[in-house]
């Protein structure tokens, strides 16, 4: 199975985590695992004023501050990952891969909030639910 799972570097994300490793159906070589995170863009104004070197570094480190937690944890389950820095708006970005990279299941974390809390403040989660046609797994 061919898993995509999105991490923020949360305490959501670390909930995922403690998940899927609690539950060894999801773990193990038959499953391919790519792991992305969404940096957010930085403003139209301020990135035309940055050299595009310095932003594309500023994105990178944001991803890697996300992803070196993640890497230790999938090196201690002896499994390799994909990981994979975008930027956008996290919910388009999510749902849009999980579309055009034929993955099987979407695993990702949510905040939990009511039905109401969703509606009122928004969510990745909801948006990602809205837009994808991947299966989508949420772990609270």
């Amino acid at each position: 199975m061919n898993i995509l799972i999105p991490v923020d570097g949360s305490t959501f994300t670390k909930r995922m985590l403690a998940y899927l490793a609690a539950h060894d159906e999801w773990l193990g070589q038959a499953h391919s695992h790519t792991l992305v995170h969404v940096a957010p863009p930085v403003p139209p104004r301020a990135a035309a004023a940055l050299d595009k070197e310095i932003l594309k570094s500023h994105y990178a480190d944001e991803s890697e501050k996300v992803f070196k937690p993640i890497r230790s944890f999938f090196e201690k389950q002896g499994l390799k990952a994909t990981f994979v820095a975008k930027v956008g708006h996290a919910a388009d970005v999510i749902a849009e891969l999980a579309d055009k990279g034929k993955f099987d299941l979407l695993m990702m974390g949510s905040h939990g909030h009511s039905l109401l809390g969703s509606l009122v403040l928004g969510s990745v989660t909801t948006k990602v639910l809205a837009h994808c046609s991947t299966p989508v797994l949420i772990v609270r």
